[in-house]
């Protein structure tokens, strides 16, 4: 039992420091800046968000003329 407790706090420790996954960074000096958050990858991720808005507005026009043009 006590080599289970053991493991357990180890394993504790171990997952302050790694991984840190894709959220936030982690505390100290361990870690480093997600992916997700360099300005590079926020800027990818607004274009590929504004490009998705613009096919979704293009895509409900067509549905309009569509539309208008059966009726």
């Amino acid at each position: 039992m006590p080599l289970m407790g053991l493991i357990a706090v180890a394993l504790i420790a171990f997952s302050l420091v790694w991984p840190q996954g894709q959220g936030d960074r982690s505390w100290g000096p361990f870690g480093h800046t997600p992916v997700q958050q360099t300005p590079e990858m926020k800027a990818r991720i607004q274009r590929e968000k504004d490009a998705a808005a613009r096919r979704d507005a293009a895509a409900k026009k067509a549905v309009e003329t569509v539309g208008q043009m059966q009726q």
